[in-house]
């Protein structure tokens, strides 16, 4: 039976036998659901038939790289998604425990067209998922999930004959020696490698010793509890967690990993938390000039210096805002042959010549480190204090249901183009433009701007907000977007607010 089933429940005879999958756990771009409580072993088997399926439906060369990240139960649902790829007929090379960087690398060091990497990514343990890709170095976006999710809901999974098995061995390593090359630091460099006892903590050390840098240990011990904090360097007791130990150990600055290792946050030696943004920014900066009149595209929670910097203007650069989600971004990166992409969450997509495209913590740790062996004379501190000054909120999340959010987003976008087009101010200041390719981003006519959207992995809306002016603008601006959203009575508290 592949057909999952509305009344099978946890604890029952029939969730040991039959799928059970909660359809909101497709997502824009990547399948995310609690475990045991919305899908089941049975029902991550039917995924896999359905992915494979799938594949074979778009002519996809029958091969895919498989690995999972450092959890107690990832290793079981990543067999249970394995048994229902071979039943489509799919070759499996499973890669074994692994970051989501190195499944990507896997697709081209194993030369497979595709991967599915089971992970929770940066959601806390209870949580499991598949991230998943045809076409290198890209994975499914909305159209591909929407596909899979008719194919596996509708029972139209097929089995086909040639399903095989076969485990990798050498792949972190050679993955390790794609990430250095040669490079050795010429200068010396003190970091702080936080890994919140996560995946990354099998990868992170061992790299930044391969380059000559000196490591201070934060929470590198592998454990799938987290016994300290869930691995996530957007969430402000992770970073406060670096900045003291950077201020305990006098290191140069400090570099932490997300539970799958996609991302990479940075706080700099005087303990300063630096938003993933504006460390876009100096990498981007100092990308331009190895590389003058580059593209770079930055989602529409980034900062407006990509576009507004004087040295990126200097240097020719082209600012491209775009959709949030890893999989829109290095969509959009691919399409216009940008050099990189960069999204406020952390997913940093290096392209050719510097990286492959795909966004991998572990490549930007190396970025980071050969920009500050570029720039001897130069702390991280500095490069942050050379910036414009601008005031941001941190990424805040009001709780909206997933059966609800994208209809009350539209009709706050609706409500939000509506004062512009009506000649209102926000924060006292005309307002510029809206830009509506993923929620609205209000742009106003000094550069300053607030946004909503909607998550697309959570049960909530996104706001962000920064002033490139004062604190008290930002505050204004932040204050009359949320009275905008109040309108939505189904709106819940905010996460964190400023």
């Amino acid at each position: 039976m592949n057909r999952p089933l509305p009344d099978v429940t946890p604890n029952s005879w029939a969730f040991l036998r039959d799928p059970m999958i909660a359809p909101t756990g497709f997502r824009e771009y990547d399948a995310r659901w609690k475990y045991p409580d919305e899908i089941n072993l049975p029902g991550m088997t039917a995924l896999g038939l359905g992915l494979g399926t799938q594949m074979r439906r778009r002519g996809i060369a029958p091969q895919i790289a498989v690995g999972n990240d450092y959890r107690d139960y990832s290793l079981a649902i990543k067999n249970a998604l394995i048994l229902g790829l071979m039943q489509a007929g799919i070759q499996v090379r499973d890669i074994g425990p692994a970051l989501s960087p190195m499944a990507y690398f896997a697709q081209f060091h194993l030369d497979v067209p595709a991967v599915a990497m089971v992970t929770a990514s940066h959601n806390p343990n209870g949580w499991t998922g598949v991230k998943m890709g045809f076409e290198r170095p890209l994975t499914h976006g909305p159209d591909e999930m929407a596909e899979l999710r008719d194919i596996v809901l509708g029972g139209e999974g097929e089995p086909a004959p040639g399903g095989s098995y076969e485990f990798v061995d050498g792949v972190r390593e050679a993955y390790l020696d794609d990430l250095v090359g040669d490079f050795r630091m010429s200068r010396p460099l003190k970091v702080v490698c936080a890994t919140g006892n996560g995946t990354a903590s099998h990868f992170a050390p061992e790299l930044f010793e391969r380059m000559g840098v000196e490591v201070v240990p934060s929470h590198n011990r592998l454990d799938y509890t987290f016994p300290h904090y869930n691995p996530n360097p957007e969430a402000m007791e992770m970073l406060h967690d670096m900045a003291d130990a950077v201020r305990a150990s006098g290191a140069d600055l400090a570099l932490g990993f997300d539970g799958d290792g996609d991302r990479c946050g940075v706080v700099d030696g005087e303990g300063e938390e630096i938003f993933a943004d504006k460390v876009g920014v100096i990498l981007a900066r100092d990308l331009s000039k190895l590389y003058p009149n580059s593209t770079f595209v930055a989602d529409v929670k980034s900062t407006g210096l990509f576009a507004s910097d004087p040295e990126l203007k200097k240097n020719g650069v082209t600012a491209d805002y775009w959709k949030t989600g890893h999989s829109h971004m290095k969509r959009r990166v691919k399409e216009i042959g940008a050099l990189a992409g960069f999204e406020k969450s952390g997913h940093y997509f290096l392209a050719e010549p510097v990286g492959r495209g795909y966004d991998c913590g572990m490549r930007v740790a190396v970025e980071i480190c050969k920009l500050m062996d570029r720039n001897p004379d130069m702390s991280m501190s500095d490069l942050r204090r050379a910036l414009p000054q601008t005031w941001a909120t941190p990424t805040m999340s009001p709780y909206c249901a997933d059966t609800e959010k994208y209809e009350v987003l539209d009709r706050l976008v609706q409500k939000l183009v509506a004062k512009h087009e009506a000649g209102e101010t926000l924060a006292g200041r005309p307002i510029k433009e809206v830009v509506t390719v993923n929620g609205a981003r209000v742009i106003l006519d000094n550069g300053s701007w607030g946004l909503v959207r909607a998550s697309s992995n959570t049960p909530n809306l996104v706001v962000v907000c920064e002033s490139g002016e004062s604190e008290a603008e930002m505050r204004a601006i932040f204050a009359e977007i949320d009275a905008v959203i109040r309108t939505e009575p189904s709106v819940g508290a905010y996460d964190q607010t400023i």
